[in-house]
């Protein structure tokens, strides 16, 4: 009997009806999960925007049957026998999987939680996998659903980038939702009320033909392309046009070379930088204003706001793009290399998006006028750069969040404070901005924790780096940052983990654990080495310390006789190095004051000051 052709089917399914006992799997030629902070900053923000939009403090929980839906797009699927394999989508549905982990662990009450651990994984036949089957992806799953550490040494890209993109999602997720009430609202509006398309072809020709059509430049118009329809059209000049099109095409060429969506990314700054105005109130059911708007409808605000822009005639929208979006993509294009390779004189913008603070960039470009020479123009970017990196650190510093949510308000503000502002007022600014920041010594006692391991070793990082570069040795900061590769580094804990040894100085081992964890009893070490030694007493790793970077050879004895380039940076800098014969309690306690002080030196506001020297 001859088997009938089964046809393309389409449906929308909410999170929980398309997740719920549904197994998925993904190709071996295109498993790979690639998708950055920037993606998963967006999605977070996006979805929780959203969901506040609709809620109010005192709703009922079945109040949010009646919020507003979210249309998260489409997935495509082609079926074969009992195997489900996504063909396009599964950016989105690991990183949706990811979030649902991220509540998973939040959530107070244990049926909330089984919900949703219903849609990560399902039992069949006793056997539980989860329902984004990829076999490689296992192990680090588990991890992730089980709060335990995961070691990322030598692990494939999409399981350093699910790694990667966890930590995006803890850092980025609103505070207040965790903290308040609504998060059992949210995780009912997530899996109830945000909706795919699932469109299911029973054969992989179709399904990738409908990927081809529906992914054709052609028939799918972005709102750059929308953008850039409208401005041309109102240009009356023929030769004015073509002009302005081939500096658009040229333009967006070259930030697509950035990578996807860049184009987009870079408009989206360039009008948050220079036009918006109006800030979301923070409030609960507060309405979008501009910096919001411009983020998800960018084309359709330039529109609406043409006056504000003095878009009045058809000379002012060909400089439109002729100047001010040749100048401003091409400044985006510049400070988003910088953002990923580390490029002198622009340092701090690669510490910045190695931290994910992604909000930097509509910030960077803020200060920038078409009139400014290139002198001024970077060192107006120098300058933000700079204030960026000492504000973070600060933070970080003092155990203050620098999530996207927490700090787009306070970023949006200075925005619009710094716009178009001389190198002169631009330090004056920024200097008052960070007087009434939080300094390292508000803190002497920070510490290694579970959730800002990443950002200690960056810190470590940067100050081991600064030691070495300063006593006359090549920069090893690349190195030092690594954290996953074989050739990559850890965090040692000059204490090993053994109470015993420091019983005489402690009463209890919370007491002593404390204290170990401290920013003065660590230092970074090669994985290899870390795991070699990292057991023993410090008189056992003290002649191991020396062979190591500058900053652990301090503690030994030995580095203070024969580097003459090391003993001229004490004297110059005069930090308090020291060596330790032995390393008990006011030896951490006078390494930790050594740290402070050499963050002091690497994040002093004064370097602002002496760019107005330049």
């Amino acid at each position: 009997m001859k088997e009938v052709q089964k046809e393309v089917q389409g449906d929308a399914k909410n999170i929980s009806s398309l997740l719920s006992n549904n197994k998925f799997t993904v190709d071996y030629y295109q498993r790979e999960y690639r998708w950055e902070t920037k993606h998963v900053v967006q999605l977070v923000e996006d979805l929780t925007e959203k969901f506040l939009d609709s809620y109010k403090m005192g709703d009922e929980r079945s109040a949010v049957e009646h919020y507003e839906h979210y249309f998260l797009g489409s997935i495509i699927i082609s079926s074969k026998g009992e195997k489900r394999f996504i063909i396009d989508g599964q950016q989105r549905l690991t990183s949706i999987t990811l979030l649902l982990i991220h509540l998973h662990r939040h959530l107070a009450e244990d049926a909330e939680r089984q919900q949703l651990l219903n849609l990560v994984c399902s039992t069949k036949f006793g056997k539980s996998s989860f329902n984004l089957d990829v076999p490689e992806r296992v192990v680090c799953m588990n991890a992730l659903l089980n709060s335990k550490p995961f070691d990322e040494t030598g692990q494939p890209e999409s399981v350093t980038n699910i790694i990667a993109r966890f930590r995006d999602i803890e850092d980025g997720f609103p505070d207040n939702l965790l903290k308040e009430e609504a998060l059992p609202y949210f995780t009912d509006w997530l899996i109830y009320k945000v909706y795919l398309v699932e469109i299911t072809s029973y054969s992989d020709a179709d399904a990738y033909m409908i990927f081809e059509t529906m992914n054709d430049r052609g028939l799918s118009l972005t709102p750059t392309d929308m953008l850039k329809g409208y401005l041309l059209a109102n240009i009356t000049n023929s030769d004015r046009r073509n002009k302005a099109s081939l500096v658009w095409r040229d333009r967006v060429e070259a930030l697509l070379r950035l990578g996807k969506d860049e184009d987009a990314d870079a408009i989206k700054n360039w009008l948050r930088s220079q036009h918006a105005k109006t800030l979301r109130e923070r409030r609960q059911g507060a309405k979008p204003c501009d910096f919001d708007i411009i983020g998800t409808e960018f084309h359709r605000w330039v529109r609406d706001h043409e006056n504000d822009l003095s878009l009045t005639d058809s000379v002012a929208f060909g400089n439109f793009i002729n100047e001010d979006f040749l100048f401003y993509s091409s400044h985006y294009e510049r400070v988003r290399m910088a953002a990923k390779t580390l490029t002198p004189t622009l340092e701090a913008i690669y510490y910045n998006a190695q931290n994910n603070f992604t909000l930097q960039y509509p910030v960077l470009l803020a200060p920038l006028k078409n009139s400014d020479s290139n002198k001024e123009i970077d060192r107006k970017i120098r300058i933000v750069a700079t204030f960026i990196d000492i504000l973070i650190a600060r933070r970080i510093w003092n155990l203050k969040t620098t999530t996207h949510s927490t700090m787009q308000y306070a970023i949006q503000t200075l925005v619009l404070s710094i716009r178009n502002k001389s190198v002169h007022e631009l330090v004056d600014i920024l200097n008052e901005r960070l007087a009434d920041e939080v300094a390292f010594a508000d803190n002497s006692s920070f510490h290694l924790h579970g959730m800002n391991r990443g950002q200690i070793h960056r810190l470590l990082a940067r100050m081991t780096d600064y030691v070495e570069t300063r006593s006359g040795r090549e920069s090893r900061y690349k190195d030092y940052v690594k954290r996953s590769s074989k050739r990559g580094y850890q965090i040692e804990h000059i204490w090993a983990n053994h109470f015993e040894f420091h019983a005489d100085e402690f009463n209890h081992t919370n007491d002593f654990e404390n204290y170990q964890n401290r920013l003065g009893g660590l230092l970074l070490l090669p994985n290899s080495i870390n795991a070699s030694f990292g057991d023993k007493p410090y008189a056992g790793k003290l002649d191991y310390y020396y062979g190591q970077n500058l900053l652990a050879q301090s503690l030994n004895e030995k580095a203070y006789r024969s580097d003459p380039e090391f003993r001229k940076f004490r004297e110059e800098s005069g930090l308090p190095f020291q060596y330790h014969k032995e390393f008990k309690r006011a030896d951490l306690d006078a390494r930790q004051e050594l740290y402070r002080q050499i963050a002091e030196l690497i994040w002093d506001p004064q370097v602002l000051s002496r760019e107005l020297e330049t």
